[in-house]
């Protein structure tokens, strides 16, 4: 049976509520709530899911609610062990010590999330610079490579990822983007590097001696919870789980019905909120459950109204251009402005749909590229790109970080982060020459960039927007 288009309605409310109503001042305050969230997405859901079950179609809404559990267990685990660990300490706020901060975290992102991640370096980072005045900018980059560009070599990295290894893409299939990681982390450490070094020489030299005179090695609170990280890791690598497909339609025998993967993901969380130091998590890392509840509660809506949403898209799919650049400027561009993780899922089936050798999952391997590569990368487009980005503008805030609006951190991201991702799409995924000349035109044009910021006298101090970073 096939869906009419008026049934992406539903899947279509649940995106614009998420993205509007943090921006609505009257509407901001409740809706920050997860009790209201939860509210709104049941008020879509659940016609919904009595649609399904009246049109005879159960099975599409069991695997949605399976889907969604595997998803809400892994950033759960994820968040719990994360938040207690902690990173203490105060170096010198130098380029070269923010850029090994970013360039660490980058690479954490891939293993324990991008929200794991985040979480762990945004306050040490915060506290290393607390003696300068420019560190908006930091910030902003700190989305850009840990929150989201870093995530992009394991399923565990961003959310959109572990979708694709849900709907049966091998986990170690993200490695095959490597050469993009490192590419696009080099290029924003690279720019990073250049604009902080501009930035330090605008600081009074007081601050500076400050700063120097405030220093404090490195260490690390709760250790112990990185065993349940490696834990998490060889479950989601190693351990089998429900297959959806089998549970949907009731063909499970035997234990093949227990969700082992789950099930030790939830037993790594619970030892590490059990055993860990109540210190670290409640008083260090001032841990509360508020970030995964609103994460809980707001996807329960986009699983299940994006059933049949998916079902019109891959009717549509056929007759649509796709192809590697439209995928990766339509998954990229609604990640920007959308949850990257459901615009994934989106174009992954959409994609199903597309002839084309060889196939990872059932679609085609240069398409699924792109689709990993727009989902991942351009959520870190605007603040609500990727659930990380407001969680570390959030703590930046209350440090008091003077950071962009909404639209101000949009015009950093296209000044910085937007001309970096087009080189990656003229080098690797476009296929003419002039493509690949003119991506290799932008590379250097990024580079000589960098190096006039790095080297040109900075410009003179002004009372107004210290707080945040002004393009040369």
């Amino acid at each position: 049976m096939s869906f009419p288009a008026w049934t992406l309605v539903p899947f279509v409310a649940m995106l614009l509520g998420i993205a509007i109503f943090p921006l609505v001042p009257a509407l901001a305050h409740h809706w920050e709530r997860p009790r209201n969230q939860l509210i709104y997405a049941l008020v879509l859901a659940v016609p919904v899911a009595i649609g399904l079950l009246v049109v005879a179609h159960p099975e599409l809404l069991a695997h949605a609610l399976i889907e969604y559990a595997q998803f809400i267990v892994l950033l759960l685990s994820l968040f719990v062990v994360s938040g207690g660990i902690v990173l203490r300490g105060d170096l010198a706020a130098t380029p070269r010590v923010n850029t090994i901060f970013l360039a660490v975290g980058g690479v954490l992102a891939s293993f324990i999330g991008t929200t794991g991640a985040a979480m762990l370096l945004i306050r040490p980072l915060l506290n290393t610079n607390s003696e300068r005045r420019y560190r908006a900018h930091t910030v902003v980059f700190t989305i850009f490579v840990v929150a989201n560009c870093g995530g992009l070599l394991t399923p565990l990295g961003d959310p959109p990822l572990f979708l694709g290894m849900l709907r049966g893409v091998p986990f170690t299939w993200t490695f095959s983007l490597f050469p993009q990681w490192l590419f696009v982390l080099a290029l924003l450490l690279a720019t990073y590097w250049a604009l902080d070094r501009r930035m330090y020489a605008r600081e009074k030299p007081e601050a500076i001696a400050l700063d120097m005179t405030r220093q404090t090695p490195l260490s690390i609170g709760g250790a112990g919870n990185l065993v349940f990280f490696a834990v998490i890791i060889l479950a989601v690598a190693l351990v089998p789980s429900l297959d959806i497909d089998a549970v949907a339609h009731g063909h499970l025998e035997h234990l093949n019905w227990v969700p082992w993967r789950e099930l030790v993901m939830l037993a790594a969380a619970g030892a590490s909120f059990a055993l860990g130091s109540k210190t670290v998590r409640f008083t260090e890392n001032e841990f509360t459950f508020a970030p995964i509840a609103e994460v809980a509660a707001l996807f329960i809506g986009i699983f299940v109204t994006m059933v049949p949403a998916l079902q019109v898209l891959r009717a549509l799919a056929p007759s649509l251009p796709l192809n590697e650049i439209t995928l990766f400027f339509l998954t990229g561009g609604l990640s920007a402005v959308l949850d990257n993780a459901p615009t994934y899922a989106t174009f992954f089936e959409m994609s199903t749909q597309v002839a084309g050798e060889p196939r990872v999952a059932d679609v085609p391997e240069a398409l699924l590229v792109s689709i990993s590569l727009g989902a991942v990368l351009c959520g870190a487009m605007t603040y609500i790109g990727n659930g990380p980005n407001f969680m570390v503008k959030s703590v930046a805030e209350n440090g008091g970080v003077s950071m962009p609006t909404f639209f101000g951190y949009v015009r950093e991201a296209f000044v910085y982060l937007a001309p970096v991702l087009l080189a990656m799409l003229l080098l690797f995924i476009a296929q003419p020459w002039w493509a690949k000349a003119l991506g290799a035109l932008t590379v250097l044009l990024i580079l000589a960039r960098a190096a006039r910021q790095a080297t040109s006298r900075p410009p003179q101090l002004v009372a107004r927007g210290a707080g945040r970073p002004r393009t040369p």
